[in-house]
């Protein structure tokens, strides 16, 4: 792992999250869905209750890693100073392939374990195809980042 990726912060998990994070250190980006027979729908980001139906059962579904680059920002200056040699780079939302209402947030990388500034900030565009990978942080979470299908 490089000295930058020991810099990342951490995601903080919760009761309704924790199984977002056990999947993504097996390399699976998975989403909850509602288990109830007449509803089934995906949600981001996990909690207890379904919105739309208001069901408590819930599931785990299997995403194929798959979507588009929805918005992007590079901040300036960054935001949190253990984060400034690494500028300029990026925080992009990516929206699903099989579930556009479901957006996540990440950066978009060169490699799983590249630096945070290993895309130029000029081949950032909105639509741009994009895949999941998984970075395995120093405490062992392992979190989503982005990649070009198309470098």
């Amino acid at each position: 792992m490089t000295d930058s990726v020991n810099q990342l912060l951490s995601p903080v998990s919760d009761d309704d999250g924790a199984p977002f994070w056990r999947y993504a250190a097996e390399g699976e980006l998975r989403v909850q869905a509602c288990a109830a027979e007449s509803c089934g729908e995906l949600r981001f980001p996990p909690r207890p209750c379904c919105p739309y139906c208001h069901s408590f059962a819930s599931e785990w579904r299997r995403m194929s890693g798959r979507g588009r680059v929805w918005s992007y920002v590079v901040p300036h200056p960054p935001l949190l100073p253990g984060y400034a040699e690494q500028a300029p780079y990026n925080a992009i939302v990516v929206e699903l392939a099989e579930a556009p209402h479901i957006r996540l947030v990440g950066n978009l990388v060169a490699s799983p374990d590249a630096p945070l500034n290993s895309v130029d900030p000029s081949r950032l565009r909105i639509g741009a195809p994009v895949k999941v990978a998984f970075t395995r942080l120093p405490d062992g979470t392992h979190v989503p980042r982005w990649l070009l299908e198309r470098p």
